[in-house]
């Protein structure tokens, strides 16, 4: 059953994952590995997963502007995620995604919580829509 997740544009663009979902704010300086995309910051819940090539939603980002180049770094080296989808946007991860030519929406109108991952998605940053192929994890 495929549902439509409205959010808000904010990365022009459209890409299709599989969803990768924390409950946990990234850091990408010193939190994802540039070269490999493989999630490197001790104790959070991704630590060992690659990032590479999957829809990555996460509450917002946390750390340094210097995230933003390593977004683009992971964007040079073939390890960037294929879309983000975050709860509130913020400068960091925002410009990090538009330089790198990332898709990126916020403000889902369903909970990342609510949002099971592994499922295949599509994020349209020009619309704002998650076009979500699975059932949502409560249906």
């Amino acid at each position: 059953m495929e549902v439509i997740i409205r959010g808000r544009g904010i990365s022009r663009g459209r890409a299709t994952g599989e969803l990768l979902v924390s409950s946990d704010p990234i850091s990408f300086l010193s939190g994802v590995d540039p070269e490999t995309g493989v999630v490197i910051e001790k104790g959070h819940p991704l630590s060992g997963i690659s990032i590479a090539g999957k829809v990555l939603a996460f509450p917002f980002g946390r750390g340094s502007t210097v995230g933003s180049y390593v977004i683009y770094a992971l964007r040079r080296n073939g390890a960037a995620p294929a879309a983000i989808i975050n709860e509130e946007a913020e400068p960091i991860i925002a410009t990090g995604a538009i330089i790198s030519g990332i898709p990126m929406i916020d403000h889902p109108d369903t909970p990342l919580s609510d949002m099971k991952g592994g499922a295949r998605v599509t994020v349209d940053g020009d619309s704002g829509d998650i076009v979500y192929e699975d059932q949502l994890a409560n249906d």
